[in-house]
């Protein structure tokens, strides 16, 4: 009777000890966010953010509709684009306020029905001019079908109300700013924005939160060196390494997958170098507030490289995602640098897209430079 008594009373010491340990652990568990965050908040914020923001489908596409006759039949085509799901409409009255609107950005295409269109259907000859920016080949091929089928579907109600075989219009599709339709016109661009979160972010992150890790800082503290004297020694030579980075993708752009520079060099670089510096901030904001590896190194896979690579309309078309995360998007940097990037690449010195982004970059810039040397004197203290 006494062995199993014995092993009974291990037994159940055994799982005193570990009831005792669980309970440690989940007390440290539930006093560390960090964890919590990881486990918990991270998992939820991608499912919903990238549940939501990836989507193939294209919708929404801003058009530019120009109606240089005001007949039944161009009046109907007119229809067929308006009252579509996928295109956002707006009526223009002359080419040259189509083409400044799809410079700018301000439409992804041109919709033109021309003066001659009534008499040309009579004669077989009718055509709808579809002018699309072919900076991303996906959505442009994409979008030109969804404007093929709009002009199908009018043709074939049409020619049901008549009585007569649907055709007789056809659509004469152009691309701008990407006419050969390479899709590595669009994702270079793109490509460049990540190396350049990397190296900015997600390097600095890892390097600062070991200096914490290892008091490397608080060595430097008890010196004559301030604060904002550490990060500026600590981040200069990630800049350089960063600006070595740019030139290398600009160059390999060229040479490897013939990406056209159609705006100002001089531009490119002063752009990059203003994300880069958000990018550097980012990396100090995370590291001062974290001073761990492992944590700064998930935070700053969730804050920045995932965004640039998802909600930046790298891969994925902002306008097709709901509007709540599309208003999310405008949180995060790399979507004014990707957009920087494809109008330098593809379209050329366009500043009414420039001056705004490059402006927010800016901001962003110097505001996370002022909140990283406030966190290290708060470290400090």
């Amino acid at each position: 009777m006494s062995a199993p008594r014995s092993m009974a009373g291990g037994l159940a010491s055994l799982l005193r000890r570990t009831r005792a340990l669980i309970r440690k652990e989940t007390r440290q568990l539930l006093r560390d966010f960090s964890s919590i965050a990881i486990g918990i908040v991270m998992p939820v914020t991608l499912l919903v953010l990238f549940g939501y923001g990836i989507n193939l489908d294209v919708r929404n596409v801003p058009v530019a509709l120009l109606m240089e006759e005001s007949s039944a039949p161009a009046r109907g085509v007119a229809a067929a684009f308006e009252l579509s799901p996928y295109f956002s409409t707006r009526s223009v009255r002359t080419m040259n306020e189509a083409e400044r609107m799809l410079m700018s950005a301000e439409v992804r295409a041109i919709v033109r029905i021309p003066a001659d269109f009534a008499r040309s259907i009579d004669l077989g000859t009718a055509e709808v001019q579809v002018i699309i920016n072919g900076a991303d080949a996906n959505t442009a091929r994409i979008s030109l079908g969804y404007a093929q089928g709009a002009v199908a579907v009018w043709a074939a109600k049409e020619a049901g109300r008549k009585g007569t075989a649907a055709g007789g219009v056809t659509v004469e599709p152009r691309l701008w700013f990407n006419e050969a339709n390479d899709s590595s016109y669009f994702l270079v661009p793109g490509l460049i924005v990540l190396v350049m979160t990397l190296i900015g972010a997600l390097l600095t992150a890892l390097v600062m939160a070991r200096e914490w890790e290892r008091g490397t800082f608080e060595a430097l503290f008890v010196t004559p060196v301030r604060p904002a004297e550490i990060l500026l020694g600590k981040t200069v030579p990630y800049f350089a390494l960063g600006v070595i980075g740019l030139a290398l993708c600009v160059v390999g752009s060229k040479l490897l997958f013939g990406v056209p520079l159609r705006g100002s060099l001089g531009i490119l670089t002063i752009v990059s170098m203003l994300y880069l510096l958000v990018a550097l901030g980012l990396g100090l904001v995370i590291s001062s507030a974290t001073r761990s590896q492992f944590v700064a190194s998930q935070v700053t896979v969730l804050l920045t490289f995932l965004p640039a690579m998802m909600l930046s309309g790298f891969m994925y078309d902002p306008r097709s995602m709901p509007w709540i995360v599309q208003m999310i998007t405008y949180i995060f940097p790399a979507r004014y640098f990707v957009t920087l990037l494809q109008t330098l690449f593809l379209s050329g010195n366009n500043w009414s897209v420039i001056l705004p982004n490059a402006a927010v970059l800016a901001g962003m810039a110097t505001a996370l430079l002022t909140l990283s040397v406030r966190l290290t004197r708060k470290r400090i203290a």
